[in-house]
């Protein structure tokens, strides 16, 4: 695709008049953004799990106890076949450094479970930041390898969090299929809680250090491997780019979106804007190719100042779409104890 050629003063002047003009007006929303800080009016989300049709599901282990079954986790990750993600905190770094190495050589994921496990829902966002990059410091340290996903501890999010980490590059992962082991339910119990809600593209949440957990996994990867599933670490699960989060937290490749708007509906909206464009000197030109850009789903042609607009729009697309209707989303969001 032709890259879009837009002029440093234009981007300053689209900001200036409402960032979301030319974007929002491209793809047919009709709510009237005036400025880059109305783009949050609906929640923002984490990824909780991913639209895939090929059977790829990802295991997750919170690390902030203890370390009474590393080797053990090791052990059955590895004799079924599967790669797993560990979210693991700074300070469990400290504690056991050796442990988080061992996961690393086996060929599992590290990612960021923050430092000190704090409380994040509203938290400061310098100390969000310090928090994140002293886990990630240490994660490096020991692994080699920079985290680029997060975990919040309790499972606590904000827009605030969400905006913070996606500026460090960093995207924040839930979880749709929760063990609860952390209640330390029998083995049997945290079988069946697991087993009756995985689906393709599912993200499942364990912990380590519970005994009824390590007892249970080895039946638990046995039955998942039977029905047809593969296990993938969390970033070979997830999208890098090109995708919306639907109103359930679930990402979406935007190919698959429902970005579907006649010629004449897009020449009506961009009507409402026209006033706008003038004012940021955008041309008929440059409007025709961000909308060939937004409605095939491809935004490389478009200026790196402008993408991540691009995508926003894309995703309130995508839960308009889901949900049939403009109103904001609701969270799925799931507080509980030390997670």
């Amino acid at each position: 695709m032709r890259a879009i050629t837009f002029t440093k003063k234009q981007i300053k002047r689209i900001a200036a008049v409402g960032a979301l003009a030319v974007v929002t007006a491209a793809v047919g929303i009709t709510a009237a953004v005036t400025s880059v800080g109305t783009r949050a009016a609906q929640r923002q989300l984490p990824i909780y799990s991913v639209e895939r049709g090929d059977n790829k599901i990802a295991l997750t282990f919170d690390v902030a106890w203890e370390n009474s079954n590393t080797q053990e986790l090791i052990d059955i990750l590895d004799e079924n076949g599967a790669k797993a993600t560990f979210f693991i905190t700074g300070d469990w770094c400290d504690r056991y450094p050796d442990d988080v190495k061992a996961f690393h050589d086996a060929g599992h994921e590290i990612e960021n479970h923050s430092d000190q496990h704090p409380h994040v829902e509203g938290i400061n966002v310098n100390d969000l930041i310090n928090d994140t990059k002293e886990c990630s410091r240490k994660i490096k340290m020991i692994t080699g390898e920079e985290p680029t996903l997060y975990r919040a501890p309790y499972g606590e999010f904000d827009d605030s969090l969400i905006t913070t980490l996606d500026g460090m590059g960093m995207k924040v992962i839930q979880w749709d299929v929760d063990s609860v082991d952390w209640k330390k339910p029998s083995a049997e119990q945290i079988k069946k809680k697991v087993l009756k809600n995985v689906k393709s593209g599912s993200i499942l949440l364990f912990h380590n250090d519970l005994e009824n957990t390590t007892e249970a996994l080895p039946d638990i990867l046995k039955s998942l491997k039977t029905q047809g599933f593969e296990f993938v670490t969390v970033k070979e699960l997830i999208y890098p780019d090109n995708y919306t989060i639907d109103a359930n937290g679930r990402q979406i490749p935007t190919s698959q979106s429902s970005i579907n708007l006649s010629e004449e509906k897009i020449e009506a909206v961009m009507a409402q804007y026209s006033d706008m464009f003038a004012a940021a000197g955008i041309t008929d030109e440059q409007i025709a190719a961000a909308v060939s850009a937004i409605k095939s789903g491809d935004l490389s042609a478009l200026p790196e100042e402008l993408q991540p607009l691009a995508k926003e729009v894309m995703a309130r697309v995508n839960n308009d779409a889901s949900s049939g209707t403009s109103s904001s989303t609701s969270s799925t969001s799931s507080t509980t104890a030390k997670k």
